[in-house]
């Protein structure tokens, strides 16, 4: 059954490059993105690993953890992580799950049959805090992905769990949000007492929250 968005991120145990990694345990009290990889030893695959090594700060001045996997073994997984280094300019510095049996593959139905019977397609799982799924994203293997829109979901999402807003088209952290239908204006006027920009009754903007406390700290 094909997972969506709020279903609990199904928890396994599996092999990496940096050990055993039980799903749950290792995601903590934090955000996580799984993604994964068709096969070693390919093309756009290695210019993915390499930009996720170098945007790990990123990743992880957002308490977001990273998370790779793969068809092949881990002593795949390390060889191919040589190539990366020299190609990329970048080491690898997040594990990559080992998956030969597809068994994690087949849990997040990584695997189409349309595409490639064998081989897992480009996928994304964003994972909050509370092990469940906020984002899921599928490219397919000819097409690489772009980290910077992941990140900048990210962004989208951590507001948005914390404040009653949403993002408009092509936001980015620190520009102006919207606040969600839910809330009245009166409620509004006690939440942002500094008042609002209303484009129509229904769309109305107001400073990012997130902003305005980095700011006021």
């Amino acid at each position: 059954m094909t997972l969506q968005l709020g279903d609990t991120a199904p928890d396994f145990t599996a092999e990496s490059t940096e050990g055993t990694i039980r799903f749950h345990d290792w995601i903590g009290d934090g955000w996580a993105v799984l993604f994964s990889h068709p096969k070693d030893f390919t093309p756009v695959c290695t210019t993915e690993l390499g930009a996720v090594a170098k945007l790990k700060p990123e990743f992880d001045a957002r308490r977001v953890k990273v998370l790779g996997l793969s068809v092949d073994g881990v002593a795949d997984h390390e060889a191919w992580a040589h190539d990366i280094e020299r190609t990329q300019g970048a080491a690898l510095n997040f594990p990559l799950i080992a998956d030969p049996g597809r068994r994690v593959s087949a849990l997040y139905s990584m695997i189409h049959p349309n595409a490639d019977d064998t081989l897992t397609v480009r996928s994304v799982f964003v994972v909050g805090p509370d092990k469940k799924i906020k984002l899921t994203l599928t490219y397919p293997a000819s097409t690489g992905r772009n980290f910077d829109e992941i990140l900048r979901a990210i962004d989208s999402l951590q507001l948005t769990a914390q404040h009653q807003v949403a993002t408009p088209v092509n936001w980015r952290h620190g520009e102006d949000v919207i606040i969600v239908p839910s809330v009245t204006d009166d409620a509004a006027r006690a939440k942002y007492p500094s008042g609002w920009r209303a484009e129509t009754p229904y769309l109305r903007y107001v400073a990012d929250p997130s902003a305005s406390a980095a700011v006021a700290g």
